[in-house]
């Protein structure tokens, strides 16, 4: 009998590429829509448009397709649940009443799919392609001041992601003037680089223990665009632990930036 995976679609271009990669595998793909995800709909068998104050639909809908693996990809926003959570069925408010930080999350939901006999997939499985994984994809490298960004938020950085505040900081002239929290990468970059002027140096860690079952860290076109705005100069991420979408759309916006893309390999006690 064929395998049938639930894939949890969060926004993005992601969830269509991990649909695709999922059939190459031999998986029928059955595909939870909950937010716009281009090319969803041609490479999964069936999309079933869902919502987060509908998770029993959800459910059932996961008993009815006798899913047995979940996979759970694209951008799902926290701010979306905390609106959200008031409005939901009791299956969604059971769901939250166990806390939205991250942990909590994964928690119930690994219990409540569980339950039902479903496993929840690592990203990576269908996503390695994509993987950020080279010392360098642009001709400028850092300068030494820039290395000194990087070396001195580095540590900062992997301690806050460790706790689960976030990934990224931005820093500039010894100064660290933005810190992710709740808001995601790219209004993090944003804030940061509106304080700093141009010339900041930005920092994307992975916590050792990253769960990568139900986020893993990515950068893409838009990372750059906020970047070049705000005139940022370098963007530091470890190397085989960060998404790269669309990569050579990626590369040249860096490039015609001047800003240095460098992929970090961290020592065995994640130091540089």
């Amino acid at each position: 009998m064929e395998r049938c995976l639930g894939l949890m679609s969060g926004a993005g271009a992601l969830p269509g590429r991990a649909a695709a990669e999922a059939r190459r595998q031999g998986w029928r793909v059955v595909a939870f829509a909950f937010d716009d995800a281009p090319g969803l709909s041609e490479s999964a068998d069936l999309v079933v448009p869902s919502r987060l104050t509908d998770i029993q639909s959800v459910l059932g809908s996961i008993e009815g397709e006798r899913v047995e693996a979940a996979l759970f990809v694209g951008k799902f926003w926290k701010q979306d649940a905390l609106a959200q959570v008031h409005d939901a069925d009791d299956a969604g408010r059971r769901l939250a009443g166990s806390g939205l930080s991250d942990a909590a999350l994964s928690a119930i939901i690994l219990e409540t799919l569980g339950a039902l006999g479903v496993r929840v997939l690592d990203q990576r499985l269908f996503l390695g392609p994509w993987l950020f994984d080279a010392p360098s994809l642009t001709p400028r490298a850092p300068s030494e001041a820039e290395w000194q960004e990087i070396r001195a938020g580095w540590g900062l950085c992997r301690s806050l992601a460790a706790h689960g505040i976030g990934q990224t900081i931005v820093r500039s002239h010894g100064v660290t003037v933005a810190v992710e929290a709740a808001e995601g990468t790219d209004e993090t970059i944003r804030r940061g680089t509106a304080l700093a002027g141009p010339g900041a140096v930005v920092v994307k860690a992975v916590a050792a223990d990253h769960d990568y079952r139900f986020d893993i860290p990515t950068i893409g076109p838009t990372t750059l665009e906020v970047m070049a705005a705000g005139g940022a100069a370098v963007l530091a991420v470890p190397r085989r632990k960060v998404l790269l979408v669309e990569r050579e759309v990626v590369v040249g916006l860096a490039e015609r930036a001047g800003i240095a893309l460098v992929g970090i390999d961290e020592g065995r006690d994640g130091g540089l």
